[in-house]
């Protein structure tokens, strides 16, 4: 695709990255096809090629976003689909981003939906705050139909649909010692999951540790930035990124560390491009590019350390749900589904794997029918399958469907976990 960017626009280095990505673009629209907006609702605009175009005229010609550029960005479930279809390696993820950084400087949107953004980014990444928030989320369930039949409170009726009806235990950050340590592992310990699924980072602890490899948590870790970031929240994503650096970087120079571990892969995708985010911070560039080298999602970890010997069988068809920050952001698709097998599983794809479900961090909530659909449409080939239980490998999408079915959802972790010897997932019992 051809650019008319100036020269003093090109200094500017987030201009310069989006110039060469939309240079990238050839317009054959591959990406149309695997792009759930696209797939959903039929419209150019909400395709990934239609909306490179939208970008590239705002950010070439340095427009005032309009309302109708925004809600074609803002429709974008950053699913990274067209980035795994594009033939021309369009890195599709930094454009958007750049352009969603844009769009929170320039432009004036109504003021529910500056609110809502705004307790968002206030709650979702701080665990104290956002438990809080669940109890009071709980005591308010009985509103639900009312504010999903007035357009202007859906996205609260979506919070509120997504909130467990009972308050999950805080998680524990107990490890086991570690006779022969094979390696030492920082875990990220999040921000939404050890609030909505604890279990899943003692699932995690527990497996590691049972594979020789201590595991520690990082003084001064903070949420991965991702939820801010994508919001067009720059600063506050770097201000995120920055921190847990810092954290990480104290471990790396005190006792070392073998890897840095997410069982979250939307924190993953996030971590992996610390290196890119922090390009031009001179303190930071080179322990960022460090950071992002040592991340490893769960299952990436477990294909590189040999996995414990199956020590309870357990004779259940799984559904693998691939989260779209795994398969798309990060590029592991087969790894998860060969520990299930190896572990005893009999593991199961479903039609259209490669769509989204429709969470996608806050999007479930500030799109809330355009997710329900896209959600519809996954759980239903999920539940084609007739398996025993869902896995996945992102505590949102565990969220998005385990709301629409009946079927028990599990983190792939834990399903490993209970197969050689863990507890088993607090979903099936």
């Amino acid at each position: 695709m051809q650019t008319s960017f100036t020269p003093r626009q090109l200094a500017e280095p987030d201009m310069a990255a989006s110039e060469a990505i939309i240079r990238k673009c050839v317009h054959c629209g591959f990406c149309t096809a695997t792009c759930p907006t696209y797939v959903l609702l039929g419209d150019e605009l909400d395709s990934p090629r239609g909306r490179i175009y939208l970008m590239k005229e705002m950010l070439e010609k340095e427009q005032q976003p309009t309302a109708e550029v925004v809600k074609h960005i803002d429709r974008c479930l950053s699913c990274l689909s067209c980035m795994t279809t594009c033939p021309s390696d369009v890195t599709y993820m930094h454009l958007v981003d750049h352009a969603r950084a844009y769009i929170e400087d320039r432009y004036k949107r109504p003021w529910r939906e500056r609110m809502l953004r705004t307790v968002l980014a206030w709650v979702l990444p701080h665990p104290g705050r956002f438990r809080l928030a669940l109890a009071l989320a709980r005591i308010a369930k009985p509103i639900i139909p009312l504010a999903d039949s007035l357009p202007a409170l859906k996205p609260v009726a979506a919070m509120l649909k997504l909130a467990p009806r009972r308050a999950a235990p805080a998680p524990s950050t107990a490890t086991a010692p570690v006779a022969a340590r094979k390696g030492r592992i920082a875990l990220l310990q999040g921000c939404a999951e050890p609030v909505l699924r604890p279990e899943i980072r003692e699932a995690t602890v527990r497996l590691l540790n049972r594979c020789g490899h201590e595991v520690v948590f990082a003084k001064g870790e903070v949420c991965c930035g991702s939820l801010v970031h994508h919001m067009g929240r720059k600063d506050d994503g770097l201000d995120a990124a920055r921190a847990n650096v810092d954290a990480w970087t104290r471990e790396l120079e005190g006792e070392g560390l073998d890897a840095i571990v997410i069982t979250a892969s939307g924190c993953g995708t996030t971590i992996k491009d610390y290196g890119f985010m922090l390009r031009d911070d001179a303190a930071y560039a080179a322990k960022a590019a460090k950071v992002s080298a040592l991340a490893r999602d769960v299952s990436e970890l477990l294909t590189e350390i040999e996995l414990p010997p199956v020590t309870t069988p357990h004779a259940l068809t799984v559904a693998y749900h691939a989260a779209c920050s795994l398969q798309h952001g990060q590029r592991v698709t087969e790894t998860p589904k060969r520990l299930l097998t190896q572990a005893g599983f009999t593991v199961r794809t479903p039609a259209e794997a490669h769509l989204c479900c429709g969470s996608a961090g806050v999007y479930n909530i500030l799109q809330p029918d355009i997710a329900a659909r896209i959600g519809e449409r996954k759980t239903a080939n999920l539940e084609r399958l007739s398996a025993d239980v869902i896995a996945t490998g992102n505590i949102g999408c565990a969220m998005q469907i385990g709301l629409r079915t009946s079927t028990p959802v599990a983190h792939t972790v834990e399903l490993l976990d209970w197969a050689t010897g863990g507890a088993a997932p607090k979903s099936l019992t």
